[in-house]
């Protein structure tokens, strides 16, 4: 009731009529009350304030401090720029014990009676053309409590508005913990724009009985107050203390807007009485924003002071903020400032700098970028002599002349001579994509070439007889047209290392056909057997019929591809070498892939024919075993496929390290007759060796002993055709399909089923 009476007693100090004041504030005004500075349109004291409701009361405190009050509110600051003002705001408690009765709830009903208490002493007064309005956005109706309902309403003439909250507290006071105002012992919501200072109405209602909860707590308190929101921080200590009332001392801070008179800017600049409150001729008028009707004055941009009274705002000084670039000069002018720049330069706005004179500037950077303009070109002309010049000296180093010369007279050679641009555009540039097999010779990328597929190979470095007859050999290897041996359709000789355009196989390796772990994939032996076949026709060919002789030099399960049907096409021959003239050319250096290797070639470095007989002995060694050349695991006397074979038929078991379902399946005499091929083609001294044809002959006599009878030969080998192209859309179909395959370190690994081709 006591803090009725002194919201009451307040309201009616505020409570009065516009009322205009003088025009021009006495100079004998007070303009200062404790800490707080009281500017006009705010005045303490008989026409020292626009109007009675900017009258601020300085009085001393029970200390003897001097403090100010406005409309019974103790004043903290007046913001002229934001047009508020901050004041203690009353906080409204609801006080109990253990024995206060659950006076509030009903069956569930908020009682009437309390609801009614807003308009009955609470809070509640009236006012006429107030200038303060509750700031809606910087304010919060705030309430803290223990199962406690807040409300406050808005009585004015022209609306009423009733709102509010309600705060819970679980069982477990000591549970509580600080937190945001969320609803747990504490609550907020937003109010309305326009919100009278003087005419709200606040109350606190229990709202279940709490008893329990303070059972030996004794008194204690709820409370709701319409405050400033960012003054406000909620601790757990406010539930069962009086720390927040005690803290302002039953107040807390409110921010309230306020505004000049009830006109707009337009109908007060019209006001013939005199009674226009922006009175700095640097002052402009700004309609009111807050929920107040009426206008608020501001100083015009460069100025800054009070516009409410005559030559109240000032020039601002922009230059001590040294807005100018620093090798300029700033002046200062009424509303602004400019810049100026030494002799020479003019000052730019835009990017606040001071730059040299834009017609010179202009003048050199036309001629600097013509100049410019004319070097690139000259550059890029002088590049691309270079350039042409190290393509015709690469193209004269391999032998480019004679190719050219030659096919021009031969018309029938179907061979063609690629730039580095097309085979660029065939490869999407080489991207890493393309990639279809990588080896010791270089890298095969898949390129496409008038719409058909091709296999470019990009080699490695090459010696100099390599490169001096390029030319010629790639004449050679461009006639040779053999149905097992891969077609080399063409080449590029402008670049450093050349490269060679190959027909595009799509069905893999041999070595993958051996060595592939698909189960469901079963190959017959008469299949691998023809493969053989075939592959050492191609290699007779190269030795017996080309002209002249080619030696391969890298024979291997890996470089013998498989077409559409699966027939055998020896690559990478054009690695190989051309048959010598003369025994001084038969020294080169080692190459080829371990385990296939000739031991006299390895000792000598000479390649010869009977190298590529002994690589294609360990051919038939994996064609027998199903068996990698070389393993890195085990024990290392068994890691040589070639050792332990020769072993095996010097103790006559040859049965330990042939298949078991070649041994199984096939005639002992066909295996033997096999073995004793293979043995004769892995003899230590190359003289001892058959030759590649008579390997083939050999082949086609074994083969012969598989047909009998004819018929059962037949279905055999449709069978296992059928199952090799049922078999081409999951394992060997694209490049991009995978397979199980053996490697040497006992690991199985998925390969790209054409990641081998040509690379070797």
């Amino acid at each position: 009731m006591e803090v009725v009476l002194q919201l009451g007693l307040a309201l009616l100090l505020v409570v009065a009529h516009w009322v205009p004041a003088a025009a021009v504030p006495s100079s004998e005004c007070k303009r200062q009350c404790g800490d707080v500075e009281i500017p006009y349109p705010f005045g303490i004291g008989m026409n020292c304030s626009l109007a009675v409701d900017f009258g601020v009361i300085c009085q001393p405190d029970q200390n003897g401090f001097s403090k100010p009050f406005i409309g019974g509110r103790e004043l903290l600051d007046i913001s002229l720029t934001n047009s508020t003002i901050r004041v203690l705001n009353p906080i409204t408690p609801y006080c109990y014990n253990d024995t206060t009765p659950n006076e509030a709830l009903q069956n569930g009903n908020l009682m009437t009676s309390d609801v009614n208490r807003l308009y009955h002493g609470v809070c509640v007064g009236t006012a006429l053309n107030s200038p303060f309005r509750f700031s809606n956005i910087s304010n919060k109706f705030t309430v803290i409590g223990c199962n406690t309902l807040g409300v406050f309403a808005n009585n004015n003439s022209d609306s009423e508005y009733l709102s509010g909250c309600i705060s819970f507290c679980g069982q477990n006071l000591s549970a509580q913990t600080d937190s945001s105002c969320s609803g747990k012992g504490c609550c907020q919501v937003t109010i309305p724009k326009g919100m009278e200072f003087n005419g709200v109405g606040l109350s606190v209602i229990k709202v279940s009985n709490t008893s329990q909860m303070w059972k030996g707590f004794g008194k204690r308190c709820s409370y709701a107050v319409l405050m400033e929101a960012a003054a406000f921080n909620f601790r757990t200590t406010y539930i069962n203390t009086t720390e927040f009332w005690d803290m302002g001392g039953g107040r807390a801070p409110a921010v309230l807007d306020w505004s000049i008179s009830n006109a707009t800017c337009e109908v007060a600049k019209q006001n013939l009485t005199g009674t226009y409150a922006c009175r700095s001729a640097n002052s402009k008028c700004v309609d009111s924003i807050g929920g107040s009707p009426g206008y608020v004055c501001s100083c015009s941009q460069g100025f800054e002071g009070n516009p409410y009274i005559p030559d109240g705002c000032k020039d601002v000084d922009e230059c001590k903020g040294r807005p100018c670039p620093s090798d300029g000069k700033c002046h200062n002018t009424v509303g602004g400032y400019r810049c100026s720049c030494p002799a020479g330069r003019k000052y730019s706005q835009s990017n606040n700098t001071c730059n040299h004179d834009t017609g010179l500037i202009i003048g050199v950077t036309v001629g600097f970028l013509g100049l410019m303009v004319l070097s690139f070109c000259g550059y890029i002309i002088l590049q691309k002599r270079k350039l042409n010049k190290v393509k015709e000296e690469y193209f004269r180093q391999h032998g480019g002349l004679i190719l050219f010369e030659t096919m021009k007279s031969e018309n029938g050679v179907a061979f063609k001579v690629f730039t580095e641009a097309e085979l660029r555009h065939a490869t999407n540039n080489f991207d890493k994509s393309r990639v279809i097999g990588k080896g010791g010779h270089g890298t095969v990328y898949k390129g496409i070439v008038n719409d058909n597929p091709v296999a470019i190979k990009k080699c490695t470095l090459i010696d100099e007889r390599q490169k001096r007859e390029f030319g010629k050999e790639m004449l050679i290897l461009s006639q040779i047209n053999h149905k097992n041996i891969v077609k080399l359709v063409g080449c590029c000789i402008e670049v450093e290392v050349p490269m060679l355009v190959y027909e595009y196989i799509p069905n893999g390796t041999m070595f993958e056909l051996i060595h592939s772990t698909n189960k469901t994939l079963q190959i017959s032996f008469s299949v691998l057997l023809r493969i053989a076949q075939e592959a050492a026709e191609g290699l007779s060919f190269l030795r017996s019929y080309a002209s002249p002789p080619i030696l391969h030099g890298d024979v291997k399960t890996a470089n013998i591809l498989l077409d559409e049907s699966y027939m055998a096409k020896v690559s990478d021959f054009g690695a190989s070498i051309l048959a010598p003239s003369d025994k001084e050319q038969y020294v080169t250096m080692v190459q080829g892939t371990v385990g296939y290797l000739d031991p006299e070639y390895m000792q000598t470095c000479q390649l010869t024919e009977k190298s590529d007989v002994y690589s294609f002995g360990v051919i038939l060694l994996e064609v027998l075993t199903g068996e990698v050349p070389l393993k890195l695991y085990g024990p290392e006397a068994k890691r040589s496929l070639t050792s332990n074979f020769l072993n095996a038929m010097k103790e006559n078991s040859l049965s330990a390290v042939v298949a078991s379902h070649i041994t199984e399946q096939e005639s002992t005499e066909l295996i033997r007759g096999l073995a004793e091929l293979a043995k004769s083609c892995l003899e230590m001294c190359g003289s001892k060796r058959p030759s590649m044809k008579d390997i083939a002959d050999e082949l086609r006599r074994l083969r012969k002993l598989l047909q009998h009878p004819w018929v059962q030969l037949n279905t055999e080998e449709m069978e296992t055709q059928r199952l090799l192209r049922g078999a081409e859309d999951t394992s060997f179909e694209t490049e991009t399909s995978t397979v199980e395959y053996h490697v040497p370190n006992g690991a199985n690994q998925p390969m790209n089923a054409m990641s081998s081709y040509y690379a070797r």
